[in-house]
């Protein structure tokens, strides 16, 4: 595989545990020194996907390939290729840090001569230097965290796998993370990550955003909200904010409404008239508006917007 082809290539794939579908004919690419986010809610097929992607199960029907090796057909060889670390990092908690590096050394066949650098550099990037004796069950999660990516990658694969990574972490640890995350994307590494942190979605250079086994929309980040917001998107800053959710769905103009913090976030067609009708509709309930304007969507607004079409459009279909 040269550096201009992809390292993930992903054909019409398709898997099927009995008559359900988890993933259903969905295609991409994926290319070196590029963080590909794979972006979904619980239940959407992303893990299935990665699962495939690492030769860990066998797809229904399509192609997908990895480091130009075919996932389906030649599994270990793909193995060999990847960093995989998943939200449970993957690691031995009854281990030490050190005794955790030297058997993912092993397990992924770093040769004799070239582990102690690689463990050294893999301690380096965990801050953990001067704690190689600690019990791995006894460190903060932030660490774990870091510890799992160091031992998913002591093999320096072209292609790393991340399945909700920063799942139960705190916000400081997951900045540092994705510190790490950009360094290994500028060595050439290919991150496919898998995250229900929208914030974090923006880290990445495009995203697929995938709902009930089928991708709904793809592209970079602004791409998305530039392109894929049905609507226009207004801030409602209300109170109660239970009952100022039902007016404002039920007020003229307005496609979709939902809660987003202390505040409401609603989907409408033109933001200039549903404005006022909107301001209406909760003055009528008797609903205090602080704030009521029209605001620039962030990837989770797209997202909503998008996966509420998808149900619809499935809802009409069925």
């Amino acid at each position: 595989m040269t550096q201009k082809e992809p390292s993930v290539v992903v054909e019409n794939l398709t898997k099927r545990f009995g008559k359900f579908v988890a993933v259903d004919n969905i295609s991409f690419e994926a290319h070196p020194g590029e963080i590909f986010g794979f972006l979904g809610p619980n239940g959407a097929g992303k893990s299935t996907t990665i699962r495939i992607l690492c030769g860990l199960l066998r797809p229904t029907s399509g192609r997908a390939r990895v480091a130009g090796i075919d996932v389906a057909v030649e599994p270990e060889a793909v193995r060999q290729q990847i960093g995989y670390m998943s939200q449970k990092f993957s690691l031995y908690n009854d281990l030490r840090v050190i005794e955790n590096l030297r058997f993912f050394a092993g397990l992924y066949s770093v040769p004799a001569e070239a582990a102690p650098e690689r463990i050294a550099w893999a301690l380096h990037m965990a801050g953990l230097e001067g704690r190689e004796q600690s019990p791995t069950s006894a460190l903060a999660v932030g660490w774990k965290q870091r510890l799992a990516l160091g031992c998913a990658v002591l093999h320096r694969p072209p292609v790393v796998f991340l399945d909700e990574p920063t799942s139960g972490v705190d916000p400081i640890s997951r900045r540092q993370f994705w510190k790490l995350i950009h360094e290994m994307v500028g060595e050439g590494i290919t991150v496919f990550v898998t995250t229900h942190y929208m914030d974090e979605a923006e880290y990445c250079n495009r995203l697929v955003l995938i709902d009930s086994g089928r991708i709904v929309a793809m592209g970079t980040p602004g791409e998305l909200k530039n392109r894929h917001m049905n609507g226009q998107l207004l801030l409602v800053e209300c109170a109660p904010l239970g009952l100022g959710l039902e007016a404002v769905r039920n007020a003229p103009g307005v496609l979709n409404a939902a809660v987003f913090g202390s505040s409401l976030h609603a989907v409408v067609t033109d933001a200039t008239e549903a404005i006022p009708k909107i301001r209406e509709a909760l003055v009528a309930q008797q609903i205090q508006v602080a704030r009521l304007e029209r605001i620039p969507p962030s990837l989770e607004d797209v997202f909503v917007s998008l996966t509420a079409s998808h149900d619809s459009n499935q809802g009409k279909a069925a």
